[in-house]
């Protein structure tokens, strides 16, 4: 298996990556959200931004 980063042999330590700097650099991709599923929006997520206006007030 290779590293997903840099293609280098994996390292049981930071397995599936070859060394910590590929493993941080991959949870800075998933922090800042460069790795996103894109998806369409329906009208039940588009419900869901609008707050329910039935609960009463407090």
């Amino acid at each position: 298996m290779s590293c997903p980063i840099c293609a280098r042999d994996t390292d049981p330590k930071y397995k599936p990556f070859c060394s910590r700097r590929c493993a941080d650099i991959d949870l800075g991709k998933w922090l800042n959200g460069s790795y996103a599923i894109p998806a369409a929006i329906t009208a039940q997520d588009e419900d869901d931004d609008v707050p329910d206006q039935t609960l009463p007030l407090q």
